[in-house]
């Protein structure tokens, strides 16, 4: 069949697949990524932000790549086998539907299904002309001119490092399938500040970046030549659209900030504005690598515990949410007897209207060190049900105090809490009010103690930690992690859409910080009356000409 050539541009194409499907007409944005699409290097990623359209801009490439040669074999890679799927079934509506590729439909010899399905004019070939994979199936024994990794990187198979190195090793394998001459295209939003997005330009591939906003001078920097060409032609064109949408006709400017407050700063600059530049870990000062990560005894503890970065002390075992190269430690060595604490205090932050958890955290001290029993977030707020877990918790762990932010409630959940403590673990309450920003409060509070190696961590709360918010959606699961938020935090106002376990560690962790400081004043003051009674008695000794007798330096 002959192909009229008006439609051998992908983008004329695309025009007539978006009015077959009544939709408005596509957008310079939709336009500029279908044109990168059939003219880009054989190496490429499409980074756009959520929202654009890519998967059905791409979805209209391949039935475009099969008009123009039906003999290709294509490949699509998504992060689930569904995915993957609705990613070729929408392919194959298109073909079915669209009066130009008609002549593509399937024969009744053909393959002819979601999973994988041939074009009318199709050779035989041991290979479908579409196929559809998830990331972690077997592609080895594949051939393809074409593979579409679509979206391969989610949050489910992303959110810590050893899912992200698996994850890579996946992706190397579309080198083992792919023809000579073909084309291997990522398209994706980054779902983490580490993303594998990143690593492609290493491994040969030109990337492309379409932000929701016109990005500043700082962001512009940071994606570098990585900013999709039109992108950066507007801006050398016009300075004044900084901070302005790329894309109104589908986000305008209002919408993006409504956006931006949902998602919060960093969720904002991964989600819309494609910049993982934040993984820069100098604006993020808590580590993970800090922590000491051990079995926990619930009643006492190690004299000493002594941290170290050794390799050979790195837990590989844990879920770990942090940056690539940040990792837990178990100790180097404990000295010393295993000795009871010297107290356990509980931080709660009761849910607000709107929030679906009350979060806690008990730290308990021994030696200025302090030791993260249980932490984690409870569903509701001034229930019933969830006064007498927290009063369950707390006895568990022998709490002798418990604090509680008194920002909202304005001591309404004290007065609920204290009967139903009472009666099943009694324990002194107190309130406690901030006024400094959240975020630099969070990170002064936590900061001195953990890059002191001073905060020893339970090793099963990471686990419970990772585990306790799998139920939710991707996109919310890691936000609602403590170990995640402690990553993450940032001075920045608004830095985290959830920061309440994070929030109330710092509680507990200000509390004994504040018992510290107390006991070195303490114990200052009473080195330095015991130097001024040295000194007096040193003087006395002098000017007598003879030692204290007694209590008195009075001659008898």
């Amino acid at each position: 069949m002959v192909v009229d050539p008006r439609i051998q541009d992908f983008r004329n194409f695309l025009f007539l697949a978006w009015d077959h499907l009544r939709l408005p007409d596509p957008t310079p944005i939709q336009y500029d990524i279908a044109e990168y699409l059939q003219n880009g290097p054989r190496r490429i990623c499409i980074q756009a932000f959520r929202g654009v359209g890519k998967s059905w801009i791409t979805s209209a490439f391949v039935c475009h790549q099969l008009l123009l040669d039906p003999s290709k074999n294509i490949l699509v890679v998504s992060a689930s086998k569904q995915r993957a799927d609705d990613f070729s079934t929408f392919t194959l509506r298109l073909i079915e539907e669209m009066p130009i590729l008609q002549h593509l439909k399937p024969n009744e010899n053909q393959r002819n299904s979601k999973i994988a399905f041939d074009v009318g004019p199709a050779p035989a070939s041991h290979a479908p002309s579409v196929t559809s994979r998830g990331i972690t199936s077997q592609i080895t024994g594949q051939r393809a001119d074409l593979i579409i990794s679509d979206d391969a990187e989610s949050l489910n198979n992303s959110a810590t490092s050893g899912m992200r190195d698996k994850l890579v090793t996946a992706t190397k394998e579309f080198e083992a399938v792919i023809k000579p001459e073909g084309r291997i295209i990522f398209l994706g939003t980054p779902q983490t500040e580490m993303s594998i997005y990143s690593s492609l330009p290493e491994r040969g591939y030109n990337v492309a970046i379409w932000p929701a906003r016109y990005p500043d001078e700082k962001t512009f920097q940071s994606l570098g030549d990585r900013l999709a060409p039109k992108i950066q032609s507007d801006l050398k064109a016009d300075e004044e659209l900084v901070g302005k949408p790329t894309d109104p006709q589908r986000f305008d400017d209002i919408d993006l900030m409504e956006r931006e407050a949902s998602y919060g700063r960093t969720g904002f600059a991964l989600q819309f504005m494609l910049d993982t530049s934040l993984s820069d870990q100098d604006r993020y000062p808590l580590k993970l690598s800090d922590l000491i990560v051990m079995n926990l005894n619930p009643d006492n503890a190690p004299e000493k515990v002594i941290w170290a970065a050794s390799p050979d002390l790195v837990d590989s075992d844990l879920p770990n949410v942090g940056f690539n190269g940040d990792r837990y430690y178990r100790p180097m060595v404990t000295q010393g007897e295993w000795m009871p604490y010297s107290g356990s205090v509980m931080a709660i932050d009761p849910a607000g209207r709107g929030a679906d958890e009350t979060a806690y955290a008990i730290v308990k001290m021994l030696n200025s060190q302090l030791f993260v029993l249980e932490a984690g977030g409870l569903q509701g707020g001034y229930e019933e049900e969830t006064l007498k877990a927290l009063s369950a918790l707390a006895k568990k762990q022998d709490v002798n105090k418990v604090i509680i932010e008194s920002n909202f409630g304005d001591g309404m959940y004290t007065s609920l809490l204290r009967p139903v403590m009472a009666k099943i673990h009694p324990v002194e309450i107190e309130e406690v009010r901030h006024s400094i920003q959240k975020e630099r409060r969070i990170i002064d509070t936590i900061e001195p103690v953990l890059s002191s190696h001073r905060l020893v961590v339970d090793r099963r709360l990471i686990e419970h930690d990772f585990q306790s918010t799998q139920h939710l959606p991707p996109e919310k699961a890691l936000k609602y992690q403590l170990f995640y938020q402690l990553s993450r935090i940032t001075r920045q106002k608004g830095a985290l859409v959830h920061d309440d376990r994070l929030d109330v560690l710092s509680m507990a962790v200000g509390y004994w910080a504040e018992q510290m400081a107390a006991d070195r004043d303490r114990l200052m003051k009473e080195a330095h009356n015991t130097k001024l009674r040295d000194e007096l008695e040193n003087f006395m000794n002098h000017a007598l000409g003879r030692p204290k007798r007694g209590n008195t330096w009075m001659q008898i």
